[in-house]
């Protein structure tokens, strides 16, 4: 008999495939639901063999709190840029950034580096070898330190919180 770990190696990945396939389809239909349980449950199934060290979820409400967060800056982020890029092109300050990372997680730090992309205005573009540097691009950098500040408090000191019990 398969283990429960067998049948849904990733029960949080997959409940967030599930919510996401409801939101990408936007109907709450038997058959919308029955395909986005199926697909839940198959990808992860499918893909657990490139999870050779999946991370540990410490706090699931932290987590929560963080995506909509994320979601709530990213919206805020296109209104900004939308604002930025409508206006004067002379008032755009674009710089790189070298932010310090202080996760030891590589799923965390990766998380960390998409969630910055995905925040309109900035991008992320590379991680340092040793993984403590990564180097961020900026639309407009009118200060460097609240930059790193702003993206430690909301993005990597809960990123820290939620994965504190996996192994680096």
């Amino acid at each position: 008999m398969m283990s429960r770990r067998a049948l849904l190696p990733h029960p949080w990945l997959s409940l967030f495939l599930v919510v996401v396939w409801q939101l990408i389809m936007n109907d709450l239909s038997a058959g919308s639901l029955i395909m986005g349980f199926l697909l839940a449950w198959l990808i992860p199934l499918v893909t657990h063999v490139f999870w050779p060290n999946p991370p540990t979820l410490c706090k699931p409400g932290v987590l929560l709190r963080f995506t909509l967060r994320v979601l709530g800056d990213i919206v805020t982020a296109n209104l900004d840029v939308a604002k930025l890029i409508l206006g004067s092109s002379s008032k755009l300050q674009p710089a790189f950034v070298e932010y310090p990372v202080e996760l030891t997680d590589p799923f965390a730090i990766h998380l960390l580096a998409s969630t910055i992309s995905l925040t309109p205005g900035t991008v992320s573009a590379e991680l340092s070898e040793d993984h403590r540097t990564l180097l961020i691009h900026a639309l407009n950098v009118t200060d460097e330190p609240l930059l790193i500040a702003t993206i430690k408090q909301r993005y990597e000191r809960p990123l820290m919180e939620v994965f504190a019990c996996s192994s680096s």
